[in-house]
């Protein structure tokens, strides 16, 4: 059963598959450009031009119960892993709270 935020949410993130396009991905920051297919999808397979294809999968998060916190640290073990020291990790992932998906 989908509670009213996410209910909220999901409208909200389908309505702007028709709206202008985002840079970065709404849940992780990853710049959408960089996501080899091309962004996540809507429940009906379209496109969903405001977060990438790892966090959001046919109109649904891949990881629904993800807090903020989990999503920085994630991240950050991604830089890592493509060779980004650890300074800058923490420098790119302070904005994950104010994308779209944790603004409460």
């Amino acid at each position: 059963m989908m509670n009213i935020k996410n209910h909220y949410l999901h409208h909200n993130f389908y309505l702007n598959s028709t709206m202008k396009p985002y840079k970065n991905c709404q849940s992780c920051g990853m710049p959408l450009k960089k996501d080899a297919a091309g962004g996540g999808t809507n429940t009906d397979g379209t496109k969903n031009l405001m977060f990438c294809s790892h966090c959001y999968k046919l109109g649904a998060f891949t990881s629904p119960d993800m807090t903020v916190g989990e999503m920085r640290i994630r991240v950050k073990g991604k830089l890592k892993e493509m060779g980004f020291p650890g300074f800058l990790t923490g420098f790119f992932t302070s904005n994950i709270p104010r994308l779209e998906r944790w603004k409460n």
